[in-house]
This record gives structure tokens, C-alpha cells and sequence, in this order.
């Protein structure tokens, strides 16, 4: 067995038979760790790198396991039939893929020496040389872009935005894979339609840009907040109605040229 089927990381969840994140029927593999600490992520055990303890369903769980390689795909080979029909495959998600840059690029890597295809979930946190490494066994990246403002992406991430805009211009240039921009549309900071027309003349800039997706607010997470003791600080948030994510889905259409969809 190759050395690289070996290399370990750390996962929280595996996710089988998805539509979302990338094409076809997918298998979604979660990796635990984050640079970001967006106020409405609905994955907060994916935050903090350390294997923890959270509560769900009134019991308590352990949430985080050391894995490698070879075992994840052990997991994501059993869908292969789907993968072929629909034109599904592996998607890394998180978290933020790009914290465990290794265990991310090899398991991209053994996906793609199978067959598979593959596609990433990320913010593009990260020094461009770690994103660089990985693209060789990359079929798709759906970029993360959250607000043109660094000081109000700072004031509801924990970042700013500099290094992620910066990597979406390297990305684009490169043409070494397919890159769709994905927005979390979030109330209170960046649902104005002035807001999602900037993101998206940014993508009409960056030229390679396939398509933009709008991702609407959702309380899915809620609850794991709760089961972490941690408040939630989006709680008095209430998620866009359908026809606001219309508008702003003409929006940014309108701005950018691209095709954009609500979801996905």
C-alpha cells in the first residue's frame, strides 16, 4: 500500500447520499478544525481542531476521530455506483479542509487515482501554496465568499477578508479547476441587495467563475450550540423569506452575468 493512503487526519462526520456541495449524489467528509468563527455556523464542532464532548438527544457524544486515508475511502467506495450514474463522487467539507492540508490533499488524491470525482467546501483561508497542492487532484472548488468589507467580514468571522479574495484572483487565474462562488446569505450582514451585487461583480471579475450560489440562513445548528454550552448568538436572527433570496438571485445574475442559483 502506498505511504500516502496512510496519513492520518481528523474527522467529524461522514455524510453519505448528498445533492448538495458539488455534483450528482455525493459522499461528504466533514474534517474537524477552523480558522473562522462565523456567528451562524451550523457545524460548531467543527470549529475547534481537539476531539470534544457535545450533547445531543440528551446524551453525551464524542464528537472528532483519528482516521486515515485509506479508511475514509474504505466508506466512500461503497457509493461508487452512484458516483458513476449521477456524476457524484467525494467532497471535503468542514470545518475548513485547508487546516489538515495533508490528510485533505490525500484523500483528494486517492479519490481521484479510483475514479472519483472530487470537489472541496472551503474558504480559501489559507497560504496559496497549501491551496496549490491540492489542485492537482481537484475537480471542483466551491469557494466561499462572504462580504467584500473586510471590516464587517472581520466583525462577524473572526477574519477578514484579504487572504480570501486574494486566493479567489490565484484560483481563477490558474484554470486548474472548475471554481463556483457560494454565499452564505446571512441577515444583518450581507443580505442587502447592495451587498450580494458587490460579491458578485467581484466574481464577474475573476472571469472563470461557472456559477454562484446563494445559500440561505437556517437555524439547523441551533441546538448543537446548546449541546457544546456555548450561547448562539443568531438567535433572534429569522432566515430570508423566498422572495428576498429571489431578489437577490436577480441581483447578482443581473451584476455578474453568471448563472446563480438559490442552494446547492
Amino acid at each position: 500500500m502506498e505511504a500516502y493512503r496512510q496519513t492520518k487526519g481528523r474527522i467529524f462526520d461522514i455524510q453519505k447520499f448528498s445533492i448538495h456541495d458539488g455534483d450528482g449524489i455525493r459522499t461528504i467528509v466533514f474534517l474537524k478544525g477552523c480558522v473562522l468563527r462565523c456567528r451562524w455556523c451550523c457545524n460548531p464542532e467543527s470549529q475547534e481542531y481537539p476531539i470534544q464532548k457535545m450533547i445531543v438527544a440528551g446524551e453525551e457524544k464524542i464528537i472528532g476521530k483519528d482516521v486515515t486515508v485509506d479508511e475514509v475511502m474504505k466508506t466512500v467506495e461503497q457509493d461508487r455506483p452512484y458516483y458513476y450514474r449521477s456524476g457524484g463522487g467525494l467532497t471535503l467539507s468542514g470545518g475548513e479542509s485547508l487546516c489538515q492540508p495533508e490528510f485533505a490533499r490525500d484523500l483528494l488524491r486517492a479519490a481521484k487515482e479510483r475514479g472519483i470525482n472530487t470537489a472541496m467546501e472551503s474558504m480559501g483561508c489559507a497560504k496559496y501554496e497549501v491551496i496549490e497542492s491540492i489542485l492537482p487532484y481537484l475537480d471542483h472548488y466551491l469557494l466561499d465568499i462572504k462580504h467584500m468589507n473586510p471590516a464587517k467580514h472581520k466583525e462577524f468571522t473572526g477574519r477578514s477578508n484579504e487572504l480570501v479574495l486574494e486566493n479567489a484572483r490565484k484560483l481563477a487565474a490558474s484554470g486548474q479547476t472548475r471554481l463556483s462562488i457560494r454565499i452564505p446569505v446571512i441577515p444583518t450582514f450581507n443580505d442587502s441587495e447592495e451587498e450580494i451585487r458587490a460579491i458578485a461583480r467581484f466574481s464577474k471579475e475573476l472571469h472563470n467563475i461557472e456559477k454562484i450560489h446563494l445559500l440561505p440562513y437556517h437555524r439547523l445548528g441551533q441546538d448543537k450550540y446548546d449541546g457544546l454550552g456555548r450561547e448562539y448568538l443568531m438567535k433572534d436572527i429569522v432566515p430570508p423569506k423566498a422572495e428576498h433570496m429571489e431578489m437577490l438571485k436577480r441581483a447578482a445574475e443581473s451584476e455578474s452575468g453568471l448563472v446563480c442559483q438559490i442552494g446547492g
